[in-house]
């Protein structure tokens, strides 16, 4: 790939702007442990994409008659900005570039936004910063332009080995093309690559399955996600399956490839530390280990998802946060408003305690009691789970484990989590009721207006 003169200046005016990040960050400044509410992680959705796969319906678009990336750049520095004055936010641990397809986007836009978040808030030179990649829209003169605009995690949407499984997904790219950029983003990102695969596709089996994943093994870096296929209503490949085109997916053999896959990633030296997440070498990714622990994070962009305490503007109450879906309706408020909030939502105590038990369980280390008591210092996990009839048999049935370090699935209950929170969220339910029986699940969680979304 040859460059041009002007993309090569631009890219070098990029990597000078997150040298002055690494810079600032070094030079004496002191920074103590922030408590909780001033913490957070950062999602930033890039909401194109040069097609539609099949089976996506996340918040995405196709740029018809180009793309005013300027603009999008700027909306996206404006609302970092205003939403880490309203959080009240010192400290950012992890960003998390996310679409869409933010491979797409200019090593610009993503220096951009990370040197207005180092300038609102703390931003350590050695955070996580991923970016998802996909192989046709990231060559490596781009990635490597990524690299010296502050990425240094990659996530590439691999998801098969399989050219005609490839394209029953709408995918831009080919397996050769896929193993080309992995091996173009281990030279450049060693230890720090991701890659997903996908599992459970009509008419997959699974022997050739775990042929792709061995082969996979062959490849790739220290982390790597199995996902299984979702039909989901408004896609092109769930239509063909309602018509008959396509066969339904298999559950049962969808539930064997993950069984089969999850024991030859322990083989090949990969802890199973979250239901769908594979890391060796300690490549376990901190951004999504936020969500995982119930911990705060700010989305930007259209359509991003958010969780976080408005202290800046006096708020005490954690609010789940959605930005405008339509990316010119989302531009048009944050020029109105400094940010393109949609929708305000307060949590309840029970409710946090609800996301917390749900996420928790999902990662292999689960909720420790010390967790537990930052949410709810009261009521104890033995209080809550250990008086349980119903818990005991799970815990009989080798499923789960109530110790001294807290509450936990082992490696058979992890495969079959949502099972477990059947019995587990309907006591803990049943347990909050008990302590404060005036109070009522939900009645806590109220829409905040629009208009009153908009002041914050």
């Amino acid at each position: 790939m040859v460059l041009s003169g002007a993309r090569t200046r631009s890219w070098v005016a990029v990597a000078k702007v997150a040298q002055r990040r690494h810079l600032v960050d070094s030079a004496g400044r002191s920074h103590s442990p922030e408590p909780a509410t001033r913490r957070a992680a950062l999602y930033v959705h890039w909401p194109y994409c040069e097609k539609r796969c099949s089976y996506c319906n996340f918040n995405k678009y196709i740029a018809r008659g180009g793309l005013d990336e300027a603009a999008l750049r700027s909306g996206l520095v404006t609302e970092a900005r205003t939403l880490l004055r309203l959080s009240g936010v010192r400290r950012i641990g992890s960003v998390f570039f996310g679409g869409g397809t933010p491979s797409l986007a200019s090593p610009h836009s993503v220096a951009a936004v990370l040197e207005a978040v180092a300038q609102a808030a703390y931003l350590p030179a050695d955070s996580e910063v991923t970016l998802e990649a996909n192989p046709t829209s990231a060559p490596g003169p781009k990635l490597a332009a990524f690299g010296a605009a502050g990425v240094n995690r990659l996530s590439i949407g691999l998801q098969s080995l399989d050219d005609t499984e490839l394209q029953l997904l709408g995918r831009t790219h080919s397996a050769s093309n896929a193993l080309q950029t992995l091996t173009e983003a281990r030279r450049l990102f060693p230890g720090r690559v991701s890659v997903d695969l996908m599992l459970g596709l009509p008419a997959q089996k699974v022997g050739p399955w775990l042929g792709q994943l061995q082969e996979l093994l062959c490849h790739c870096d220290d982390h790597l996600s199995l996902y299984q296929l979702s039909l989901e209503r408004g896609t092109s490949l769930f239509t063909r399956v309602a018509q008959g085109i396509l066969p339904a997916p298999d559950p049962e053999l969808a539930a064997e490839m993950y069984q089969e896959g999850r024991a030859v990633l322990r083989e090949a030296g990969f802890r199973q530390y979250e239901v769908s997440n594979f890391a060796r070498n300690g490549a376990l990714s901190t951004h999504n280990w936020t969500y995982w622990q119930c911990g705060q994070y700010i989305g930007i962009g259209p359509g991003a998802h958010g969780r976080f305490v408005p202290q800046g503007v006096g708020g005490h109450l954690r609010e789940a946060r959605i930005q405008t879906l339509e990316p010119d309706n989302w531009l048009k408020e944050v020029k109105l408003f400094g940010h393109g909030t949609r929708k305000r939502v307060p949590l309840g105590k029970l409710e946090l305690l609800e996301e917390c038990l749900a996420l928790g369980l999902r990662t292999d280390v689960g909720i420790t009691h010390q967790h537990w008591q930052q949410f709810e210092p009261q009521l104890t996990l033995w209080e809550v789970f250990g008086v349980s009839t119903e818990v005991k048999e799970l815990l009989e049935q080798g499923l789960l484990l109530l110790d001294h370090r807290g509450l936990r699935c082992s490696w058979e209950g992890l495969a079959v989590l949502d099972s477990l929170l059947l019995t587990l969220l309907p006591r803990l339910q049943e347990a909050w009721l008990q302590k404060t029986p005036s109070s009522v699940p939900g009645s806590s969680t109220v829409p905040v207006s629009q208009d009153n979304a908009r002041q914050m």
